[in-house]
């Protein structure tokens, strides 16, 4: 069975974004960008949040154009060939060849999670994560905390109630970054 992984990065306070909706403090050095790309390969679809899809579907077709980071530069043609997913109750369709889901997210994912392939990677946002999370369906929480105090923001689980986790392993990027990996307990 495919697992449901989900990538975030969050500040030492554990925030997402800032108080103003800013996300210009995640810095994507060359550790933690081989790291992204080891997740990536472990992947053949990506799962988006609305809020988080129209971020990508923004930056990543025009990434080539826009900016010369050899993280982008590299991740632009994988983001592009992968099929993608956007979990979503107000979307009716979106962009680039994404399947929108949300009708009845528990049979979607767990039909997605049984089909043969790679895994499914859950990228950033809170609203999708914390559904899934309240569904049981993600296998593994994959947290970079970046050394930033945002002081408010989004929360990574907003209005979430405890939930308990199993430490799986940790480790350090670029002497910044620290990566957490958990399971459901």
């Amino acid at each position: 069975m495919r697992k449901l992984v989900y990538w975030v990065h969050q500040s030492v306070d554990g925030f997402i974004e800032g108080p103003n909706g800013e996300f210009d403090w995640a810095t994507m050095e060359p550790e933690l960008s081989e790291y992204s790309f080891a997740l990536t390969d472990r992947a053949d679809t990506f799962l988006y949040g609305r809020k988080v899809w129209e971020l990508m579907s923004w930056y990543w077709p025009r990434a080539e154009e826009m900016s010369p980071d050899p993280h982008d530069l590299r991740f632009a043609p994988i983001w592009a060939r992968t099929p993608k997913i956007v979990i979503s109750h107000t979307l009716e369709s979106a962009e680039y060849g994404a399947r929108v889901i949300g009708r009845d997210l528990a049979a979607e994912i767990s039909e997605l999670k049984a089909q043969p392939g790679k895994d499914l990677l859950l990228t950033g946002g809170s609203g999708a994560a914390a559904a899934l999370t309240d569904l049981g369906l993600i296998d593994e929480y994959h947290v970079a905390v970046h050394p930033v105090v945002l002081g408010g923001g989004t929360p990574v689980f907003p209005g979430k109630d405890r939930l308990a986790l199993r430490l799986t392993g940790t480790r350090g990027f670029d002497e910044r970054v620290v990566l957490l990996r958990y399971e459901r307990a």
